[in-house]
């Protein structure tokens, strides 16, 4: 993973301090680009433990269409917490509950997750059934699948989830906004585009996910594996994660990990948690980080 460290000292060197959204301020470039080639292993960085329970997981939610965090909390996921539970603790139901025990009640309480676990239309809903101006909705995933089988020469083999009316009503606008896949001699390949990406805690997860879903759908297609190619607007270490890159700078990458498939799955929804086996991970400690809602 010596592009993700390459990104880190870039952004060290040459990164300009910006103020931000959530008032933590970040040190930011505009414009950066890594290719990892899928077949030298799976990109997974190796400098710190990821949870690579909560990529599977949250990719397996995007699949499935949902936007309520209730899968993710009732199978120990996390990483979606903040954003609900802000907007719980400005309401009049707000109990004083840590966001562990809104976690947990999300995770228990089907009436309460359906009340207070809702994100709005995210990745899930627009990659699943994006809404059209009639009324309709259109499979993003599922018409990909199918074209990339029909037509695999085809430039149009995109996803996108930045659906302009929907924005506000997302409690997080997507920062990875659009993929394009490209065949050629029998390997596929994934670009995406990341118009924010938080370089600490959000990087390695983005990376890993969107690996994880390119060897998917060349499993359900029949294809090698090619490229994941990560381009990135604004790219940015935030002020309270300094101190945990240079942390991370400090180690030596490791061998990258394999990520295994059960092979037996050729439908693109129909890939469950237990088809998936990390092999010969062998990272550094985890480092904590704050999340900046």
């Amino acid at each position: 993973m010596q592009q993700y460290h390459q990104l880190l000292y870039h952004i060290l060197d040459t990164g300009i301090y910006k103020d931000d959204r959530t008032g933590t301020g970040t040190y930011s470039v505009f414009g950066y680009q890594m290719r990892f080639n899928l077949q030298d292993g799976f990109p997974l960085v190796t400098t710190k433990k990821v949870f690579t329970k909560a990529i599977i997981h949250e990719l397996l939610w995007f699949l499935k269409g949902e936007t309520n965090i209730e899968y993710l909390c009732s199978n120990g996921v996390r990483i979606w917490d903040d954003w609900p539970y802000e907007k719980y603790k400005k309401s009049a139901d707000f109990g004083g509950e840590d966001i562990k025990t809104f976690a947990h009640k999300i995770a228990t309480d089907h009436s309460f997750a359906k009340k207070w676990g809702e994100l709005g239309p995210v990745y899930g809903a627009q990659w699943r059934s994006w809404g059209t101006a009639n009324g309709e909705s259109v499979d993003q995933i599922a018409n990909l699948i199918t074209q990339i089988k029909k037509n695999p020469n085809s430039r149009r083999l995109m996803v996108s989830a930045w659906n302009v009316p929907f924005i506000d009503s997302m409690a997080l606008p997507p920062c990875h906004t659009m993929f394009q896949f490209y065949v050629s001699q029998g390997k596929l390949s994934c670009q995406l585009y990341q118009r924010s990406a938080d370089v600490f805690l959000g990087v390695p997860f983005n990376i890993a996910s969107y690996a994880l879903l390119t060897m998917m759908i060349a499993q359900v297609c029949n294809l090698e594996l090619g490229d994941f190619v990560h381009t990135f607007g604004d790219v940015h270490l935030y002020s309270n994660h300094m101190e945990q890159a240079k942390l991370q700078l400090s180690r030596n990458c490791r061998p990258l990990p394999q990520m295994k498939l059960n092979p037996e799955v050729r439908d693109i929804f129909e890939f469950k948690y237990e088809d998936f086996e990390l092999l010969n991970y062998n990272p550094h400690p985890a480092i904590a980080g704050e999340v900046a809602v």
